[in-house]
């Protein structure tokens, strides 16, 4: 039944439906392509307006000066700014684990944190772990048994492994960890919650997991 506000009879000459209004806003839409991408976009940031940073850090052992929008993340400052390609964009979102990198001997997420957060810090990236001549023995053990297939998430991969070694021998507890007031162990149930942010598309898990126990094994 047709709306009798929407009768030529009860609109004014500048009066439109609400028909009229959608079929309208797609029609701009379909034409620019896009809603937000105007040079002074609500959506996006003026860049003449952007903060820019002077930031310090070490990375890899060797200390960085760089300077750069306040927004840029960490992971974006290690690729684009020190060419560190080592660590990947995967869904850049926090959720597959390919740009973990270690800060101050703890796993971060890198494509999360923002560089300015990190000013004075210590940074390591799977370049930072080995060379192809000396490799770290985490990096030995994936060669080892296989675990890689495509290799996109396998630097996240091996520092989230060593970075989560570390956090086992410090003490610190997982959501699995069944008495918190004991030294925890690497059992299958706790290395697979440790190492769950870390996603294979591959599906390597086993292999990736048989890598991680021999190390543990030999620092035990």
């Amino acid at each position: 039944m047709q709306n009798p506000d929407d009768s030529e009879s009860s609109r004014g000459t500048t009066d439109i439906t609400r028909r009229e209004f959608l079929i309208a806003g797609t029609a701009a839409v379909a034409l620019t392509g896009c809603v937000g991408h105007g040079p002074h976009s609500a959506f996006e940031p003026n860049p003449q307006q952007a903060a820019v940073s002077k930031v310090s850090f070490k990375v890899n052992g060797k200390p960085c000066q760089l300077e750069f929008d306040t927004r840029t993340t960490l992971l974006d400052a290690l690729r684009e700014h020190l060419h560190l390609t080592g660590t990947k964009k995967g869904c850049d979102q926090g959720q597959c684990g390919a740009c973990t990198v270690i800060v101050g001997g703890r796993r971060v997420l890198s494509c999360l944190t923002l560089a300015v957060m990190h000013r004075g810090g210590e940074i390591t990236t799977i370049e930072g772990l080995g060379t192809p001549e000396k490799l770290h023995p985490m990096q030995a053990a994936f060669v080892k048994h296989d675990g890689y297939q495509c290799g996109y998430c396998t630097p996240g991969q091996i520092c989230s492994a060593v970075a989560m070694l570390r956090e086992i021998k410090a003490g610190i507890p997982s959501h699995v960890t069944g008495d918190l007031t004991a030294q925890p162990k690497l059992t299958t149930n706790e290395l697979r919650e440790r190492m769950s942010g870390n996603i294979c598309r591959c599906g390597a898990y086993s292999n990736i997991a048989e890598a991680i126990t021999e190390v543990a094994g030999r620092a035990a």
